[in-house]
């Protein structure tokens, strides 16, 4: 660990990387529903030491970091990830980006950009009659949703939730968890979620 204060600048990340480190160690955290005494205690650090990290008035050393990245169970990339921030906050009907699928019965448009900062996603999901999701889901965080039209069949730790236009759910992301299309046209979902940290 190295104090901000009488650091030697050579030695520590400029500030843009080290405020992004701080905030993601804590949505990671606060994401995995874990409180800081947890964290600490996983990372091997004190609860105070890793509170000023995550306030910005320490850093970890790399060590330290690795071990808190073990505990938090997510990529390092994923801490440093810098994508543009600076993304429009906008987007007009027909002109939300879409999200490539491999799967044609599945289309998916962006409604908050993939950005840093964010710490939802949110698409509106288009499933074609019959499709289903690619297998079951499972990782930290929350999801919700609002059926706009059309039917689906939820599937949340193995019991079945079959839903029409008009209604809505909610649910942990750490359950398993799939959809399909159970009606004879096609379903569109205002759909929410904690991205997995990967």
């Amino acid at each position: 660990m190295h104090d901000i204060k009488g650091r030697d600048d050579k030695d520590v990340l400029d500030a843009r990387t080290s405020e992004r480190l701080s905030a993601r160690l804590r949505q990671a955290r606060q994401m995995r529903g874990m409180t800081l005494k947890v964290l600490a205690d996983a990372a091997g650090c004190s609860e105070s030491l890793l509170s000023k990290i995550e306030n910005g008035k320490a850093y970890p050393s790399l060590p330290m970091l690795n071990r808190l990245v073990k505990a938090l169970d997510m990529s390092m990339g994923w801490m440093f990830d810098d994508r543009d921030s600076r993304a429009p906050i906008i987007f007009r009907a027909g002109h939300r980006p879409p999200v490539p699928l491999l799967d044609r019965a599945i289309a998916v448009e962006r409604v908050i950009p993939d950005a840093e900062g964010h710490t939802l996603r949110c698409n509106i999901v288009h499933v074609e009659a019959g499709a289903s999701s690619p297998g079951e889901q499972q990782h930290a965080g929350e999801e919700a949703g609002f059926l706009l039209n059309g039917q689906i069949e939820l599937l949340i730790d193995g019991r079945a939730h079959r839903l029409s236009a008009g209604d809505a759910f909610a649910f942990r992301s750490d359950q398993p968890h799939s959809y399909r299309n159970v009606g004879p046209t096609r379903a569109s979902v205002f759909w929410v979620n904690t991205p997995a940290l990967t």
